[in-house]
């Protein structure tokens, strides 16, 4: 090449790169938007670096069912809390020091900061704490417990902005086989989400206290430690049950969980927050224990003493008495409450509850081997 030839091509190449370094450099806004950052949260209160991006758009590919379950996911969460329970030990050296006992999953009630849980997840405890999807952090107190279904009502003072309650659905329309959808925070991680389906339902479980909680759901979506008192939902996002317990050799989730229906939790959750404690309802009569009226070979439910002034010595029921001669002789004997069979004191005791206080049932009585049918009204017991 030509000395003239080859001072031309290198006086392009210069100029050519002194107009680029002219040139402005496009913003970081102007990039395509899976190129650039995502906007950051505005919770009160949660410093940025805790504040995650907001969940990027669904992606075609997925299906309709798996866009769906995503949605439900992001809106639950921010309705489950993390439960931790405290203890305050003392040595001789130190002060009281706070040591984790315990954690478990919640979610929230309603806006006057009320929680629900499992019974289990807050027994024992001396102090708990809620954390919130937005990682703050509460003292809570307990507002009511009911052992004999596992259930607990907490309650905590943030403010009703950052309070994101779940909508409530039934679960007497359930059916085996519709999918549903476990969010907790299982060994004590971050907002985790399973899918299953009822797998069956009408099940029973030993509660805390040692009586049976019936209609009980099973699901095969996976329940494992740190899950329990979160939410069963449905597919649409609403409350279906709360998660209680697994049947496990292991104590890992096998496929076989159990949740409190969500008709009972409606039913009971209220009078925990009025009350700090549920309403028995109940006809003014103790019974006899099932072993007993087993050995008595007596039919359902045997009545072992009527109140005086209560429903039932009202409807004229009566209990065991002693015959001239000191022989027992057995007293009523119930066997159904509007037409459903009572063949041991949990039955009766479940009927009660399920018609409520208040309302008045059709007792079907077997006295002397004739039976009868005595309208009562049921009131509150305890």
């Amino acid at each position: 090449m030509r000395p003239r030839s080859l001072v031309l091509v290198l006086a392009a190449f210069a100029s050519g790169f002194l107009i680029a370094r002219a040139l402005p450099t496009a913003p970081r806004g102007d990039l395509p938007r899976d190129q650039s950052a995502a906007p950051l949260r505005t919770a009160a209160g949660v410093p940025p670096a805790e504040r995650g991006p907001e969940p990027a758009a669904t992606p075609d590919r997925l299906t309709s069912e798996e866009t769906r379950n995503i949605e439900v996911f992001r809106q639950a969460s921010d309705s489950v809390v993390f439960i931790t329970s405290i203890v305050d030990p003392r040595d001789f050296f130190f002060d009281a020091s706070r040591i984790p006992e315990g954690t478990g999953s919640g979610f929230v009630w309603d806006r006057d900061g009320h929680i629900v849980t499992n019974f289990h997840v807050v027994e024992g405890a001396q102090r708990l704490s809620v954390t919130l999807a937005d990682q703050s952090e509460w003292e809570a107190e307990v507002a009511g417990v009911a052992p004999d279904k596992d259930l607990a009502v907490l309650r905590i003072a943030a403010p009703a902005e950052r309070l994101r309650p779940l909508p409530a659905g039934r679960s007497q329309d359930l059916q085996v086989g519709q999918t549903v959808l476990a969010v907790g925070n299982p060994f004590g991680l971050d907002h985790t989400l399973t899918v299953g389906v009822v797998s069956a339902l009408g099940r029973e479980l030993r509660s805390p206290s040692g009586r049976t909680i019936r209609d009980i759901i099973q699901t095969d979506a996976a329940i494992n430690p740190g899950n329990s008192g979160g939410p069963l939902l449905d597919s649409r996002g609403q409350l279906i049950g709360v998660n209680s317990a697994i049947y496990s050799p292991s104590g890992a989730s096998a496929g076989i969980g159990f949740a409190v229906p969500v008709d009972t939790v409606s039913r009971l959750v209220p009078q925990l927050i009025e009350r700090g404690h549920i309403e028995q309802p109940g006809i003014g009569i103790s019974l006899l224990a099932d072993h007993a009226a087993a050995r008595l070979r007596l039919e359902g439910v045997g009545v072992y003493e009527v109140v005086p002034g209560s429903p039932a010595a009202r409807a004229g029921l009566e209990g065991v008495r002693l015959s001239r001669f000191g022989r027992i002789l057995p007293g009523d004997q119930i066997i159904a409450v509007d037409g459903r069979a009572t063949k041991s004191a949990e039955d009766l005791v479940h009927a009660f509850e399920t018609a409520g206080v208040g309302t008045r049932v059709t007792l079907t009585v077997v006295r002397n081997g004739e039976r009868r049918s005595v309208e009562v009204g049921l009131v509150a017991v305890r």
